[in-house]
């Protein structure tokens, strides 16, 4: 399997390790989050695994619902000029909550807000310190890549 695949001219991450680093990386987020806020609560006994369940949970609601959720709040959006696109992020965290149950919970619905501000700066912030560098690194090298 190769890291790095030539498409269109452009460099680009293999798709299973983007979405690895993505994975790992919000379930890191989501860790250091419940350990900072006593309202977020996720079961001790596989601390790891329910994290990880979590966030592969919000990962296919962001690719199933969220996009519909968009399209029908532009009108909300944009009086907002943007902010309650946040609160459609907190909506995918309230769903996968019920859909967890005992496992995972949100106890504060402003302390959610915050969770989901932050998961999409950790998007924002792996993309630009983890991802962009790889690919810089190698065209820098100018090694071919198929």
């Amino acid at each position: 399997m190769k890291l790095i695949i030539k498409e269109k001219g452009k460099l680009r991450l293999n798709t299973f390790i983007d979405w690895l680093i993505y994975m790992l990386s919000y379930t890191l987020v989501l860790i250091l989050v419940s350990s900072f806020f006593d309202s977020m609560y996720i079961d001790k006994n596989h601390y790891f695994i329910y994290s990880l369940l979590i966030t592969l949970i919000v990962y296919i609601l962001n690719k199933t619902v969220k996009p519909t959720l968009v399209k029908l709040t532009i009108p909300i959006t944009g009086i907002t000029l943007g902010l309650f696109y946040p609160c459609i992020n907190l909506f995918i965290l309230k769903v996968a909550d019920w859909i967890l149950g005992k496992h995972f919970n949100l106890e504060n619905i402003f302390i959610a807000l915050i969770i989901s501000i932050l998961l999409s700066t950790c998007n924002f912030l792996v993309d630009g310190l983890i991802i962009k560098p790889i690919l810089k690194h190698f065209k820098k090298e100018g090694e071919e890549v198929e």
